[in-house]
């Protein structure tokens, strides 16, 4: 009789003490949950307007305290999930936003971010390519490449060419051009997934004006048919990478010869 009472009182025992567990469980839960959903926690947020493709910098980002009801998956929470970061490319963050994940992206996510990889003063070319000019898509981005330039009489005034008085030049326009990017012709960079096989369309650098100028000249050249070539170098193997510079005085001066606006 004893045995059973003793075992019923632990029994009762048990059920009590289990009673009381839960109940200070489900207690500090509820607490939990009521002041996760009252404490703010502290967040980034523009200090000023930051417009689309910008490098977002740590003056342009303060902190604040808001309630997590405001807070969802979609919103960065970190400092350094926006410092040196940028804002995309269509995208204007208005003065006091928070940041959020679509509206903050790495340099390389950016459409145009060849935009910011090359020296002020300089401009943008894009010389149309295929996959036998690039070696078999073989000149990448960052390699260095010299330009040559290829010229065969098309016509003269009054003559025909023939095979007797056709002529080909090729001489060395460029040295020493860095390679931005590589494009196929939808406008993908062509080394961006290697999963994906991309036929490569056009490859773009910068250089100064007065080259690109001389570039430009070269490709619209009428009375002969002209061949801009990219031939890679061994530059980006080097510590110190030499300038860009024209090849060819003689060349050039030709070029500018050939086309040189007259007046009537």
């Amino acid at each position: 009789m004893g045995n059973l009472k003793r075992s019923l009182f632990s029994r009762n025992l048990v059920t009590v003490l289990g009673i009381i567990i839960s109940f200070v469980i489900l207690f500090v839960c509820y607490n939990y949950r009521i002041n996760s959903s009252i404490n703010p926690i502290t967040v980034p947020y523009a200090k000023q307007q930051i417009k689309p493709g910008v490098q977002i910098t740590s003056q342009m980002v303060g902190t604040t305290q808001v309630p997590p009801s405001m807070i969802d998956n979609n919103v960065l929470i970190y400092v350094s999930e926006v410092v040196d970061k940028y804002s995309n490319a269509d995208t204007i963050i208005p003065k006091g936003s928070l940041f959020y994940t679509r509206t903050v992206v790495e340099k390389n996510d950016l459409p145009a971010n060849i935009i910011l990889d090359y020296p002020s003063g300089y401009v943008l070319y894009n010389m149309p390519v295929n996959t036998e000019s690039t070696y078999g898509n073989s000149i990448y981005p960052g390699n260095y490449i010299d330009i040559y330039l290829k010229v065969e009489t098309k016509s003269f005034p009054g003559r025909e060419t023939t095979e007797e008085n056709s002529k080909i030049m090729i001489g060395k326009l460029l040295s020493n051009v860095k390679v931005i990017t590589v494009k196929d012709a939808d406008g993908y960079p062509v080394f961006e997934n290697l999963q994906q096989v991309r036929v490569p369309s056009m490859i773009i650098f910068a250089v100064p004006e007065e080259y690109y100028i001389l570039l430009k000249k070269a490709s619209f050249l009428r009375t002969y048919q002209s061949t801009l070539i990219p031939v890679p170098t061994n530059e980006s193997l080097k510590d110190n990478p030499g300038d860009i510079e024209n090849s060819s005085e003689s060349l050039k001066q030709w070029i500018n010869q050939v086309t040189v606006w007259k007046e009537d």
